[in-house]
Order: structure tokens, then sequence, then C-alpha cells
């Protein structure tokens, strides 16, 4: 038989999401953002549950191709552009709208030859300072993308760096606004955090939302406030099976290091999952898993194909009982995958896109 380890994803509960996000931005239409396959989740996976988005955002033109294969006729955003002159050819192929950052961009669209313009996202850099043009500068950009005749229409963006914390979006917003107030346009302001956290102060400011992690079951805000709280569904579930039981005696240790020490004796059991599924190498004594549905802590290290777990709150527990990792057990037990990542010293995003290659994914239903 295979390796007892699979990745499930939900696709009602992708579905489930998107609504939650259409209930917080009622007047705004939503990008749903399939970057990094999907968070880990595969494009081909979430399509059909987030098919009832208004458009997709990703970064990658084989990830766009990858969505035309699947007949999405909408629109596709790159969130990051261009990244060479060259790409411009698949834009204007694929009908794909495009984000611009910089002036190279813009030369590039100057010198791009299209028989159907382009519809692009010029981005404002309120703070971020990652990509976008700063304040002082992006009308000097709106005016050379205006006059360009390969472009059909220009829509407005920027990315808030505090949406998810107790600096807010005040001061970023009125950057925004006091350069574009009188600029035709669409806007979209909103990650998850801000369509969450802020949608009172964003109300009819933002034409299109873009909501990432929270369609993929994570509070962006953890752990100020929970994927529960949010009234959000886990989309992922990674699950293993225990291969192996131990009997330790008081004083004895466990894996690599010998980092945890037994204070009596105890009963571990051994799970098929490591830091080469994914699985956050640094999480150490503690971090939670469950085990028959029965919420267990991690103890000693992560090895490359194993963990192990402290079988005491269930001693029932058999080689080839189930264990959960992050996600739902059989048993209708949720382990978010927040408190996972916490106890890795990281974040759900990051668990969601390590999952690797020789994880199986169980089919959909």
């Amino acid at each position: 038989m295979p390796r007892p380890i699979l990745a499930t994803v939900y696709p009602a509960a992708l579905s489930h999401n998107l609504e939650r996000v259409r209930a917080s931005a009622p007047d705004a239409r939503v990008w749903a953002v399939v970057k990094a396959n999907a968070y880990g989740h595969g494009i081909e996976r979430v399509f059909d549950a987030l098919r009832s988005a208004d458009g997709f955002a990703l970064l990658d033109l084989d990830e766009a191709r990858r969505l035309r294969a699947l007949d999405w006729r909408g629109p596709i955003l790159l969130l990051e552009g261009c990244f060479e002159p060259r790409d411009l050819e698949l834009c204007s192929r694929l009908g794909l709208w495009h984000t611009i950052h910089c002036n190279e961009q813009i030369d590039w669209l100057a010198a791009h030859k299209t028989q159907l313009p382009h519809r692009v996202f010029l981005k404002m850099n309120t703070g971020m300072n990652r990509l976008g043009f700063k304040p002082e500068r992006f009308r000097a950009a709106w005016t050379r993308l205006n006059a360009l005749p390969q472009v059909e229409e220009i829509s407005l963006m920027q990315h808030f760096p505090d949406a998810d914390g107790a600096k807010g979006i005040s001061t970023q917003l009125a950057r925004f606004e006091a350069v574009t107030h009188d600029l035709p346009g669409e806007r979209t302001l909103s990650n998850s955090a801000a369509i969450l956290r802020h949608s009172d102060l964003l109300a009819g400011r933002s034409d299109w939302v873009r909501p990432g992690i929270v369609l993929y079951g994570s509070a962006p805000d953890f752990p100020e406030h929970s994927a529960a709280d949010w009234g959000l569904q886990p989309t992922m579930t990674l699950a293993s099976k225990l291969i192996g039981i131990q009997q330790l005696a008081a004083g004895e240790t466990v894996g690599y290091g010998s980092t945890f020490v037994a204070e009596q004796a105890m009963r571990i059991g051994i799970v098929a999952c490591g830091y080469a599924d994914g699985y956050p190498r640094h999480c150490s004594t503690g971090t939670p898993m469950l085990v028959n549905g029965v919420r267990c802590r991690m103890v000693g290290r992560v090895s490359m194909d194993m963990v192990t777990v402290d079988l005491t709150p269930v001693p029932q527990a058999r080689i080839g009982s189930e264990v959960t990792l992050w996600g739902c057990a059989r048993n209708g037990a949720v382990l978010p995958i927040d408190e996972v990542a916490q106890a890795g010293g990281t974040v759900g995003y990051e668990l969601m896109c390590a999952v690797a290659p020789r994880v199986p994914f169980a089919p959909l239903v």
C-alpha cells in the first residue's frame, strides 16, 4: 500500500468562504486569488468551487494558461504584471489584464504591437514599499499610460501593509485617495485582512476586492481572530496514520537530539509525516495534532519522514489510527492550520503552499 499520508481539499468550504467575502464586500466584484497554485491547493482542484468569482488573480503566466485551459473566459489579472517585454504577447493572446508598477513596464507596453489594447492596473506604493509608484510619481505614470494607444482602460490599485494589525489602513487609504480622487477608473484596494476587518471604512471605495488566504480558510489576523471567529471553513486537511508505537520509561528520550525527555512512563506514536512532506521542521514539543480526532501534542523534533505524538489522551490508539496534522478529522474535530503554523513560527499561508509534491491529494468529491 502507499505511504499513509494524504491531503484533502474541500470544494464546499471554498465556496462557503467565497460567499463570506461577498457578505463583507457586497458592492464589490471579487478577484479569487489563486497564486502559488491556489495557495498549494491546486488550481484545477479549486476552479469549480471558485468559478462564481468575477475574476481570478495570480502571478504566473503558466497558471493563467491553465485557467484558460479550464475554459475560464472571464478576467484574469497578473498581480505583478509582466516580467519581460515578450510577456505582453501572451497577455494579448490570452486576454490577460496586468499590473503596471514601474516605468519599465510602461516602456515595454509603449513598444508592444497589438491589435487589441490592454486593460491595465496602475499600482501605487502607499507604504508597503515593494511594488508600485510612490504617490508623488503616480499621476505622471497615469498620464503616460493614458496617452498610449496600447491601453484600453486604466484601473487603480494599491496594497495595505497593515490591514491585519493595530496600525490599520487609514494612512495608506488617505495617501491613495489624495492622489486619485479625480482620476477615472475602477479601484482595487482590499486584501483579505482589509475585507474582513475594515469593511465599513472601505464600503463603496473599492470596485474589486482581492481575497487570498481568506478563501482557503485561514485567518489573516491570527491569533487576534481565528478562522472560526470570521466564519471561515478549513479547505485543506493534511492527514496520516500511526505507523509505530513505543513505550517510554521515565527518563527516556525521543528523536534526534534527544530534546524530549519523558518525565514518566508514557506511550508515543510515530506518524508518517515529516519535513519532506512540507510539515514545518521548526514545530516542536507541544505542537497540536489530532489522533482519532482527539487533541494530542507532538513530542521531540520533526524528522524528514516522521513525527512523534504523545498518546496519553488517546490510550485506545493503535497502528493505523488516523492522525490529523491540520484540518478536519473524520469525527468532525478541527485542528486549525493557523495553530500549527504558530507552533512552527510561521503562518498558515506557508503550510498550505509548502505541501510537498510527494504528498498525494484525495480525489475531489
